[in-house]
């Protein structure tokens, strides 16, 4: 998969991965489909910067909550 190409497909791959990254208890709240290409490259840092890290503070589970929020469409 190349997460460097914008696509639908590329968003709802990442999407997917942070949610199951971070265990989310309301994942269905954060959907793909609430998520468009003009912030694409946001979500990839997003998405980068958590699947870097293995293991997050509740603080840091809100603030990656908070920005997927800020994200949404």
């Amino acid at each position: 998969m190349n997460l460097a190409v914008k696509s639908v497909e590329n968003i709802e791959y990442m999407i997917e991965k942070i949610k199951d990254k971070l265990r989310m208890v309301n994942a269905g709240a954060v959907k793909p489909s609430h998520f468009d290409e003009d912030m694409y490259e946001e979500l990839k840092d997003l998405y980068d910067m958590v699947m870097k890290k293995t293991a997050f503070s509740p603080s840091e589970m809100q603030a990656i909550a908070e920005e997927l929020g800020k994200l949404r469409k």
